[in-house]
């Protein structure tokens, strides 16, 4: 049993003194705290069956983490642990198809610690371990073990995980699920039983917004799940307007702390209690002791301990909401505990203290582990279910699922044995426990789902209701359910009939924190305080209030805008673009101005017709580029003015068709330029497109294709009409909408398809030797071309209305402007400014070293 004494070395501690008032006699006090169960192969079962509190912590002289003033005190709901995993075992041994010829048995441990002891007693026990080669008390008879099981508490997983990872050793945990145990590179082969609680902040705020509770308290662990739990329900509760009036984390000390802790309690009806049975037993022991019946209590645990016996006829929980996880009830669980008795498992030293305290046995003088004088009856399901439920509660269902997922990994592991050595059946079990890990990782557990089956209820809950009035009734009634995975508005079920709220309240309670508002205003949060506690203030702009107490004013309709007194609306008047606005104005202005530009620089070459750089790079072309420039800037003309369908269709086409005709003539003087100088040895083919000039048949073949994605345009989603009601305040803009996004995306996408084809033709010309080579300002202008439009596209999605339009008139210009200033602006310059080199006399001076320095 070498594994199973060094893990009670490490979790023994001193006993502390005993809070019952029950007269306990020798042998109650003398039975030992942990047994066995026998078996082939034993998991180790770690967990508490008592709760223990310290008021004022007051340390030991000698004992480090230990206090004086400790209190233990027995948690019979606990020992249902033991039962569902005395239980688990019974089915499994009692199958004959799961791990058949093999027995399952346990060594059951009570945990009983408290903070940094137990890191001390691991580190004592490694330093010993190190030092000593044996084990005191060692039992040398062969066992198997297989992993442990260990919870409630997440501290308890964590600091034995601690150890048991130094060894892989496979550790189930059966505590609520927990974000750090789940941290793979820490405890690699601990595995969580429980589901997630992914969904429990949702149906909480679910049910708050049912009762339209909008002013609530919440009572949270001092942990990292109590800091995880906070921002879910901040953010669940300010999407659906819910307050928190106060949020409190439990102290580690009360007697210090008790006073402040409960202060503005009582600002609101509701409370919510989240976090685990360990780390909130002190303030639940508070509330009850405090007889809180005012409060509604929003629970995802229930008070375990039943602190004394009192002749009070209330109880703090009564009328509480729980919320668990939903489980299938397992009732061969219920008539299991119907026949359980200390003569059944005489191994189980707890069941005789049972019958001690609850059947009036008396411990024979001979044996403390045989009883005298009982009832006939007695039976566990007697017993009030505040004291013990023999309903399977979601602990308990982890433990029962993670002795199946042992049991089916150990047969899986079997099964691989056998197969590679078949005549050795005999033998039983030879494994390490680390080899479970590589089973437990996929295993199925009794009802064929995956370790993985927590899943698939993370998002489901049942809602409970506690009746305990009189106190002692005890009982736990289901009044709905919670389904994350349902329709909106049909996630929360509850039967509000059968509800019973704490008797303070005769009716539902109420939980607000302000009063209404009256006519013509709407509610506003004031400066530092929540949402729900708010100030009256006057509607916004373009709304109206005609009504009290409302939480947003109306809008008037799209045509129509309040007027100062918010009292009225009126009709919007229309605007568009006009010549007349100072924008359209400057836009129609500088397009005529450019227009006019580009008409000068055509008459400079029809002048100057006759020079080299006029005739150089295809005159035809240059004439063609130039006209097909005018057209572009007075293209930008029909975005101008009052929008009617016409001018919306002849926005779009006209402008496609002059700017593809502008970039396929760049197009064909740079392919022009590349067929002249890079073909060394011309075929007929090449021969006949420089005879023929064949590169001008692009600008047609080109402008074809738009044409043709314009035609597809115009038949299926052409532009029409549209309005802009929002974006200038008391007026309707009337602007065109291109009808397909995705058509007018695919012009401007060829356009600048063309322009790389271009830019790549022109790029591949740049070091060419020809005296008025124009191939630098060709690739140049179609790279600022090109990056007009692109940056278009983004600035064009983020503006609305008349800034829209006005970006596209914008682009139109500044992309026209950079072809007429980028290829014609050098060639005007040397022919007005610089003369003398616009000769052939200097065309063929420099001719000679041109020719040198490219060959």
């Amino acid at each position: 049993m070498f594994s199973w004494i060094f893990m009670f070395w490490f979790l023994q501690i001193n006993k502390f003194v005993s809070a019952f008032t029950y007269n306990i006699s020798r042998c109650y006090s003398e039975i030992s705290e942990e047994f066995h169960h026998k078996g082939d192969v034993v998991i180790g079962a770690f967990f508490p069956l008592h709760t223990f509190y310290t008021g004022k912590k007051n340390p030991h002289s000698t004992i480090p983490y230990y206090y004086l003033d400790n209190h233990i005190q027995y948690n019979f709901k606990n020992y249902q642990y033991i039962l569902a995993l005395q239980f688990a075992i019974e089915e499994i041994n009692g199958n004959p198809n799961l791990l058949p010829n093999i027995s399952l048995g346990f060594d059951f441990y009570n945990v009983r610690f408290t903070g940094k002891y137990i890191l001390d007693i691991a580190f004592n026990w490694l330093t010993a371990l190190g030092e000593r080669n044996y084990i005191p008390n060692y039992n040398c008879k062969k066992r198997n073990f297989t992993a442990a099981l260990t919870g409630t508490s997440w501290i308890t997983s964590a600091q034995i995980g601690t150890l048991l990872q130094l060894f892989k050793f496979p550790q189930i945990n059966f505590g609520p699920y927990d974000l750090l145990l789940s941290d793979r590179g820490q405890y690699p082969s601990l595995y969580q039983m429980a589901p997630k609680d992914t969904s429990l902040s949702l149906a909480i705020v679910s049910l708050m917004v049912h009762f339209r509770w909008s002013w609530v308290g919440l009572i949270l662990p001092d942990d990292h799940k109590g800091i995880g739990i906070l921002s879910d329900f901040r953010k669940e509760m300010e999407r659906n307007g819910i307050c928190l009036a106060f949020v409190k984390i439990t102290p580690e000390t009360w007697t210090s702390y008790v006073a402040k802790f409960w202060e503005n309690m009582d600002e609101t009806n509701v409370t919510i209690i989240y976090g685990d049975i360990d780390s909130l037993e002190g303030v639940m022991r508070n509330i009850e002791q405090r007889l809180l019946t005012w409060n509604v209590w929003i629970m995802n645990i229930e008070h375990h301990v039943i602190d004394r016996a009192d002749y009070f006829m209330l109880d703090s929980f009564h009328g509480s909401i729980i919320f668990k996880h939903n489980f299938r009830e397992n009732f061969e669980f219920t008539k299991f505990i119907q026949t359980v008795n200390p003569n059944k498992y005489p191994e189980d030293i707890y069941l005789p203290k049972l019958w001690y305290l609850f059947f009036k046995c008396s411990f024979a003088d001979t044996n403390c582990h045989m009883l005298d004088n009982c009832q006939t009856n007695a039976s566990l399901d007697i017993l009030p279910r505040h004291i013990f439920d023999v309903a399977m509660n979601e602990e308990s269902t982890s433990i029962y699922n993670g002795v199946y997922a042992v049991a089916h990994s150990l047969h899986e592991m079997r099964l691989q044995q056998l197969q590679m050595q078949p005549y050795e059946n005999h033998k039983g079990m030879v494994f390490f426990p680390w080899h479970l890990n590589t089973f437990l990782n996929d295993i199925e557990v009794k009802d064929k789902r995956s370790l993985d089956w927590k899943q698939t209820i993370d998002t489901e809950y049942d809602i409970h209701n506690i009746w305990n009035l009189p106190k002692g009734l005890g009982l736990k009634v289901k009044i709905g359910s919670f389904s994350a995975n349902a329709p909106k508005g049909q996630q929360l079920s509850l039967s509000e009939q059968i509800i019973q709220w704490p008797e303070i309240f005769s009716e539902i309670p109420q939980s607000v924190c302000s009063e209404s508002c009256g006519p013509g205003f709407r509610k506003v949060t004031m400066e530092g305080k929540a949402i729900c506690c708010y100030k009256c203030t006057p509607c916004a702009e373009n709304e109206i209030s005609n009504d009290t107490d409302v939480d947003q004013c109306v809008k008037c309709p799209e045509s129509h805008y309040a007027n100062k007194e918010k009292s009225n609306c009126f009709q919007k008047s229309v605007s568009f673009l006009a010549y007349e606005d100072p924008l359209g104005m400057a836009l129609a202005s500088i397009a005529l101005c450019l227009s006019v530009l580009t008409a000068f620089v055509i008459g400079i070459f029809v002048k100057h017709r006759d020079t080299p750089i006029v005739k150089a790079n295809n005159q035809a072309l240059s004439y063609i580029l130039l006209i097909t420039l005018t057209f572009c800037f007075l293209c930008s003309l029909n975005f101008i003015g009052k929008p009617t369908t016409a001018a919306c269709i002849l926005q779009q086409t006209t402008f496609a068709v002059a700017f593809t005709m502008a970039l396929a003539t760049v197009l064909a003087k740079a392919i022009t330029v590349v067929l002249a100088f890079k073909i060394n040895f011309p075929g007929r083919m090449l021969r006949w497109l420089m005879i023929s000039r064949g590169p001008n048949y692009i600008i047609p073949i080109c402008t074809v294709i738009q044409l043709f994605i314009c035609g597809i345009w115009m038949t299926t989603s052409p532009p029409f009409l549209d309005q802009d009601a929002h974006t200038e305040y008391g007026h309707i803009i009337i602007l065109c909408n291109k009808g397909s996004a995705v058509a007018f995306h695919s012009v401007l996408g060829y356009l600048c398809f063309l322009a790389l084809g271009s830019y790549a033709m022109a790029f591949l010309s740049r070091n060419l030797p020809d005296t008025f080579n124009e191939s630098k300002f060709l690739s140049f202008s179609m790279l600022v071309f090109f990056c007009v439009w692109v940056t278009f596209l983004p600035v064009y999605h983020s503006t609305k209305g008349k800034i829209m339009v006005a970006m596209e008139v914008f682009s139109i210009l500044a992309s026209s402007t950079a072809l007429l200033a980028f290829i014609f602006a050098p060639k005007c310059y040397i022919i007005l400014l610089k003369p003398d080199k616009n000769s052939f006399h200097h065309i063929r001076k420099e001719t000679p070293s041109r020719r040198k320095t490219f060959f």
